[in-house]
């Protein structure tokens, strides 16, 4: 059973925890936030220094006493755009809280991310603070990463340091009607996570009431059923009552009984952003939300408690506000951010010394981790193997080489995956590194981040390329962290997706659709042909410091075709390295997946003297390879079994045109999938799939052009 407080005010004798905390800067802090929020409104909205502000005002107190109790080294947090004080009370830099909002140089982002929308790496015993997004409710998924990750480190690395670690994430009301949310419940329940739900609830989701956005406008109660889930529920606008909650929730999670959750009524002392006019409120709601607003309260108590005197109250109000206004005069004169540098940490970089510019947070290699050695040779078995047990034979030598690696999915357990790829690796490997998931895919893209970010290498599986667009907000967010954080964090991780054709089609299943990940920023993505390009492929996906799509092509995975012999066990292929399987001078054929093996037969039929490239990986793709094969050959023809309209061949075809138009002596031509999605019906799904047949004319009419 769940373990759920009452619903109504603790005993203040028997719950006095407020005397363990520094009041005085948690004063400060929030008479800090408060003058930072009354420059922003008062003065930079209106000069257009500031475009986005979300004024904090009644949230502030609660934060800041949550964010004091924040105290072991392993200690992360989640937040949202109203989570500033939070953030101020981990450690983050005055000017920097500033500098964000401002757009100007430095700080947070460099000015590439909404100022409001903040992350910081951890640094010496402080917590961390995961990097935002822009999505609602997609702050907790990740930290509930984390706190996998604080069990995965004690159990499986035997890492003591993690013992009493937590994870936290913060919340508006509204927030708790995303998916998001409840995958992160129920994975934190489910599993008895180290997780903290703080849910300050300000009655309000921009304009909608908590009736509307929760049904009874109580999350707390309405949980109270759920198990494995520690229920505190109060007033944040009362330091004492606040603190107690606090500090008993963190408690309970830090002595190793589970998740818990701690709503907090606050009010919304202004509009949702600066440009909110609240008039969907009545002067007697605003008036009565201003009555509760926690700063009086916390100045009647820190002075009747001897906490301070008032002159002490006044000292640090001046206090606060001179530093807002040097902070303010410092960030002006930091300047604007170069447009210069704007294209760059969209992948891991490396210096003009050679060196990678590594990530201050984020996957293997800023911890220094050591991988076996690698060769880009082949040392081919006698024996060929499938494509299939080609990737279970890599997952197993990185998870016996990697002690960081771990791989997850729904039923990639017992079962091994709906495609028996990762079958017998939990009875090898042991239920803590290879494991079942909830049926959310937002979850599990989402606790893969906040495992990269805590230093692991996670490896999840989508079952079916169309199953991974529930976690599209998570795959985006996952892309454009490093750039989104000016190389400050990455979350490097490898997400295995089985797609395409089969015997039979379907649009939930055989789906390719692989230009979607070409147009998320910062994945790259590889999709082999064969057994051996498999191994050498998924192995550099899981040592490498960039996050990546690995596409498995259904139809690849038994096929004759695509057996080959292992490579070896440290056999890796480079990112953006095309290989030719055919070769010749009349015509280059640009292909990938499941088209290679069908454009190799055609050029046969052709008599061959035809190149066929297989690109191997689409993100990067092998420009010079394709240029100089086009040079040559001064015909092209691109092939993939994606839609024909803004598919990947079309880029290709540009490319070409801008660079060698006057070399070609025909047009780059396209043969892929018409704008349909794939048919089920066997004889419907030949119709539209590029067969040897259509593939072959296609040759034939480009070399008679």
């Amino acid at each position: 059973m769940a373990t759920v407080t009452p619903f109504k005010h603790f005993d203040q004798t028997q719950h006095t925890h407020a005397t363990g905390l520094d009041w005085q800067r948690i004063t400060y802090l929030t008479l800090l936030s408060r003058a930072i929020d009354d420059i922003e409104e008062n003065e930079l909205l209106k000069s257009r220094e500031v475009l986005y502000q979300f004024s904090a005002r009644g949230h502030d107190m609660a934060q800041i006493i949550l964010a004091s109790l924040l105290d072991h080294p392993g200690d992360a947090a989640s937040g949202y755009y109203r989570s500033r004080p939070f953030l101020l009370a981990l450690g983050l830099d005055l000017e920097d809280a500033m500098a964000g909002p401002m757009m100007r140089s430095g700080g947070m982002s460099d000015g590439r991310d909404i100022g409001v929308v903040f992350n910081l790496p951890k640094k010496d015993d402080n917590p961390c603070f995961l990097p935002m997004s822009g999505g609602v409710g997609a702050q907790y998924t990740p930290i509930s990463g984390w706190a996998e990750s604080i069990m995965y480190k004690a159990n499986e690395l035997a890492d003591t340091s993690c013992a009493g670690a937590i994870g936290v994430a913060l919340g508006g009301d509204a927030s708790t009607s995303t998916s998001g949310f409840w995958a992160a419940l129920n994975n934190a329940t489910t599993r008895k996570l180290p997780m903290l739900f703080y849910i300050e609830d300000n009655g309000y989701g921009i304009s909608v009431p908590s009736n509307v956005q929760t049904p009874g406008g109580n999350i707390a109660h309405n949980l109270s059923s759920f198990n494995n889930l520690f229920i505190l529920d109060g007033d944040g606008t009362d330091p004492r009552q606040a603190a107690s909650h606090l500090t008993r929730g963190i408690q309970h999670i830090r002595e190793g009984h589970g998740p818990a959750l701690v709503r907090l009524t606050v009010p919304r002392l202004m509009g949702h952003s600066g440009q909110d006019t609240q008039k969907y409120k009545s002067d007697l709601q605003i008036a009565s939300e201003k009555a509760r607003d926690p700063l009086p309260r916390l100045q009647e108590f820190v002075i009747a408690e001897n906490l301070m005197t008032a002159e002490e109250w006044t000292e640090i109000a001046h206090k606060a506000k001179m530093d807002v206004t040097k902070a303010l005069n410092n960030v002006r004169e930091r300047g604007q951010p170069d447009p210069e540098d704007i294209q760059r940490f969209v992948f891991s970089e490396t210096g003009s010394d050679g060196q990678v510019e590594l990530q201050q947070q984020g996957g293997l290699w800023p911890d220094g981790h050591v991988f076996p050695a690698s060769a880009d040779t082949p040392e081919p078995e006698s024996e060929r193997i499938n494509m299939l047990t080609a990737i279970r034979r890599t997952l197993d030598v990185e998870l016996t080489t990697n002690p960081k690696l771990v791989v997850f999915g729904e039923d990639v357990g017992p079962k091994g995956g709906v495609h028996a790829a990762t079958l017998g690796l939990q009875d090898k490997h042991g239920k803590g590194r290879v494991f079942d998931t909830s049926l959310s895919e937002e979850g599990i893209i989402g606790r893969a981040v906040g495992m990269a970010a805590a230093g692991l290498m996670p490896v999840p599986e989508i079952q079916f390329r169309k199953y991974a667009d529930p976690a599209e907000e998570q795959l985006n967010d996952c892309g454009t962290m490093r750039w989104r954080t000016a190389n400050r964090f990455a979350a490097p991780m490898v997400v295995r997706i089985p797609g395409g054709f089969f015997k039979v089609g379907d649009p939930w299943h055989s789906q390719a659709n692989e230009v979607k990940w070409l147009h998320s920023i910062g994945w790259q993505l590889a999709m082999p042909s064969n057994a051996e390009d498999a191994v050498g492929l998924l192995r550099t996906a899981m040592r490498d410091n960039n996050p990546t799509i690995f596409f498995e092509h259904r139809s690849m995975l038994d096929s004759a075709w695509a057996r080959r012999p292992w490579p070896g066990d440290d056999y890796v292929i480079p990112f953006g390295s095309a290989t030719t399987v055919a070769e010749g001078d009349r015509l280059t054929v640009v292909t990938w997946g499941a088209m290679v093996p069908r454009c190799e037969k055609a050029a046969a039929q052709l008599g061959g003297d035809i190149d066929v490239i297989d690109l191997r990986t689409l993100s990067p793709w092998d420009k010079e390879a394709v240029i100089a094969s086009v040079s040559r050959t001064h015909r092209c023809l691109i092939v993939h079994e994606d839609n024909i309209t803004a598919g990947f061949g079309a880029e290709i075809a540009a490319y070409l045109t801008d660079n060698i138009f006057f070399e070609l002596d025909a047009p780059p031509r396209r043969l892929a999938m018409p704008d349909v999605p794939s048919p089920h019906n066997p004889q419907l799904m030949n119709a539209v799939v590029p067969n040897i047949e259509r593939i072959t004319a296609a040759m034939k009419d480009l070399l008679e052009f």
